[in-house]
């Protein structure tokens, strides 16, 4: 007989689980007959001491198989979808899913909320006025056939073991753990239909995976679980040193967004879209369309400078009965009380702007969640005006502090006191990537 305190000492002590143990917790917690704080327990065990390869795939896989797999055959023949590991400003959704569907390709994605100082794409978007992300899977697939681009929140009944661990581990300090990372986004991949993965994996101040080491081992963790279970899978290890683009909180980020489909959005989240977009793109031609990943990115760069991904978007948030006159006009989106500049100290080149700095101060403003139960303020957040090397004069503004109340903003403005620091001499500019990992070579 299995016993819940048994497994945990058992991992406390780095042992390996065995299939039959991971699906004894994973069924027993999704039934409710195991407690929060056991469950706890083993994850922080799981975060010290790690899982093995089959432990990892072992987690996926009950995960997955702990509710229904949805099949998306009657929509596409062949499902393409994108997850990220969570980094600072990354509304990168918002944005590559639309340029995608923009060419014929449908695209059906269950997302997930804000995971401790990075928020999640169903934040942002109900940052819109009625933005319906509870659909019905019935609901999930009409939109999907109607508009071809549908964004909905994560199913009770898709991997609802990875549901209930996800809100588990943003409260409980367990959510930098490699193999948790890994069989969360996989899970939900596997159990949501996808065909063809791309995974944006993002490393350094502003995502869990600080180093190019932990980020690539992420990634190549998630691709040898997609290739196991049948999938194709392609990881980009994307830097967030620093924020992505400029905006750092819901609305702040739709708005960013909205202007980036419009062909006016800031030069690194373009580029970062267009890359997501192109391998998406790439795997949904199946090597017949788009197998050339330059003219691929082409296409991309192109729909979005004309606006075509933007009516994907629009004929969304219509569909899923949101406000679509906030994202015709961005104005009407909910707006802060205050805008604080904050201005350089100094002259000199950008030598950092520390993303986590920022996440935090905009957790402190009230942008995301620090217990399970913490309402969003959608208007507040921050835009960091400067990348690393730019030159900058002595009093030029390099963030935008949008709060709602004084006590709040003087709190945030502490936590970014430092988040830039100087060089008397030129700074070369951060890499958007470091590397892609192909599935089909591991």
């Amino acid at each position: 007989m299995i016993r819940m305190d048994q497994l945990i000492e058992k991992k406390r002590d780095g042992e390996a689980l065995s299939e039959s143990e991971i699906r004894y917790f994973i069924a027993g917690y999704t039934a409710g007959d195991i407690p929060d704080y056991q469950i706890a327990a083993l994850l922080m065990a799981i975060y010290f001491r790690g899982m093995n390869r089959a432990e990892t795939v072992n987690l996926t896989m009950a995960m997955a198989e702990s509710g229904d797999m949805l099949d998306l055959s009657d929509i596409c023949d062949y499902a393409v979808d994108k997850h990220s590991s969570g980094g600072v400003g990354d509304k990168t959704s918002l944005v590559a899913l639309p340029a995608v569907a923009s060419f014929g390709v449908p695209i059906a994605k269950m997302s997930g909320r804000g995971l401790g100082a990075t928020g999640g794409t169903l934040d942002k978007l109900e940052s819109i006025s009625g933005f319906n992300v509870n659909l019905s899977e019935a609901e999930f697939r009409r939109i999907a056939r109607d508009t071809g681009l549908v964004i909905g929140g994560q199913s009770k009944t898709l991997a609802p073991a990875d549901g209930k661990i996800y809100a588990l581990r943003d409260v409980t300090s367990t959510v930098a753990s490699r193999p948790l990372i890994a069989s969360s986004i996989m899970s939900k991949k596997l159990a949501a239909g996808s065909s063809g993965i791309v995974l944006d994996v993002k490393l350094g101040r502003g995502a869990f995976m600080k180093t190019l080491e932990e980020a690539r081992a992420l990634a190549t963790t998630m691709a040898q679980i997609g290739v196991d279970a049948g999938r194709d899978v392609v990881a980009l290890l994307s830097d967030v040193n620093q924020p992505l683009g400029a905006a750092v909180g819901n609305a702040l980020e739709v708005a960013e967004a909205v202007k980036t489909l419009q062909g006016d959005g800031p030069a690194d989240f373009h580029e970062h879209c267009v890359e997501v977009a192109a391998h998406m793109l790439r795997l949904a031609g199946q090597g017949e369309r788009w197998t050339d990943l330059a003219a691929a990115r082409a296409e991309v760069d192109r729909a979005l400078r004309t606006g075509a991904g933007f009516k994907h978007l629009h004929q969304m948030v219509q569909a899923q009965g949101g406000d679509v006159a906030q994202i015709e006009d961005t104005r009407r989106l909910p707006q802060a009380k205050i805008r604080y500049s904050l201005r350089a100290r100094q002259s000199g080149s950008v030598a950092a702007v520390f993303a986590d700095r920022i996440a935090w101060a905009t957790l402190t403003l009230g942008a995301g969640r620090r217990t399970k139960g913490d309402e969003i303020d959608h208007a507040v957040g921050i835009e960091a005006q400067v990348k690393v090397g730019d030159a900058v004069t002595a009093g030029d503004r390099l963030m935008t502090v949008h709060a709602n109340d004084e006590t709040s903003l003087q709190a945030a403005l502490v936590e970014i006191g430092d988040a830039v620091a100087y060089s008397d001499s030129p700074v070369d500019p951060l890499p958007l990537f470091h590397g892609v990992i192909d599935g089909n070579e591991l």
